[in-house]
C-alpha cells in the first residue's frame, strides 16, 4: 500500500469503531457545537503545555543524549504532516477514547473504565517498544499515563478533540524536536570532521 493510503485505511478503521460504539451506546464524539469550543479550549492549554516540557526537556543532556540515538520512525515533513496526525493521533484517539473507554466506562463505571483504557492503549504500545529496543515497561507505564490523561480530557469536555490536540503535540513536538536535536548533532559533526 502506499504511504497515504496506510494512515487513510487506519483512520477509517478507528473512525468506524467509534461511530458504531456511538450509535449502539449514544456515545457522542463531541465534534460540534459546546464540545468541540470546550475541547479546543482544554486541547490548546494541554498542547501548549505540552510544547514548553518537551522544548525544555531538550536542555537536558540525558535528553538531548536520547533524542540523538533514536532514529525517527518516519520521513521527515510526510510524518509530521501524515503520519502522526491521521494514522497515529486520529486512529488512536478515535479507537481508544471513542470506542475502548466508552464500552469500559459503561462495563466497569467511570473511574475503573478510565483506568482499563489507560491500560488497554499503554499495553498496546509494547510490541512497538519491543521492535524497537526500548523499555516495554517503561513504554507501557508513560503511554498508559498518558491515556488516562487522554481520556480525562475527553470526559472533562465531552469532545475527543482535546485528548487529540494534547496527544498531537506530544507526538509532533517529540518528533520535531528529536529531529533538531539529531541535524544539530550532524551539523555539529560535521563541523568538528577533519
Amino acid at each position: 500500500m502506499k504511504p497515504l493510503v496506510v494512515p487513510l485505511a487506519w483512520a477509517g478503521v478507528g473512525t468506524a469503531l467509534a461511530l458504531a460504539t456511538g450509535r449502539l451506546t449514544g456515545n457522542r464524539l463531541g465534534l460540534r457545537g459546546k464540545e468541540v469550543r470546550d475541547g479546543a479550549v482544554w486541547g490548546a492549554a494541554a498542547a501548549t503545555t505540552v510544547g514548553l516540557a518537551v522544548a525544555a526537556g531538550t536542555a537536558l543532556p540525558a535528553v538531548r543524549d536520547g533524542m540523538t540515538e533514536r532514529t525517527p520512525p518516519g520521513d521527515g515533513w510526510g510524518w509530521l504532516a501524515w503520519q502522526i496526525p491521521v494514522q497515529t493521533v486520529w486512529t488512536e484517539e478515535m479507537i481508544y477514547r471513542g470506542a475502548v473507554k466508552t464500552w469500559a466506562q459503561r462495563a466497569f463505571g467511570r473511574r475503573r473504565g478510565q483506568l482499563a483504557q489507560a491500560a488497554v492503549f499503554g499495553l498496546s504500545h509494547a510490541p512497538g517498544a519491543y521492535r524497537n529496543g526500548e523499555s516495554v515497561l517503561g513504554t507501557v507505564a508513560v503511554t498508559g499515563v498518558a491515556g488516562w490523561v487522554f481520556g480525562e480530557l475527553a470526559d472533562r469536555t465531552g469532545s475527543l478533540l482535546a485528548p487529540m490536540l494534547a496527544h498531537l503535540a506530544i507526538n509532533e513536538s517529540g518528533a520535531i524536536a528529536t529531529m533538531a536535536v539529531r541535524r544539530a548533532g550532524d551539523r555539529a559533526g560535521a563541523d568538528g570532521a577533519p
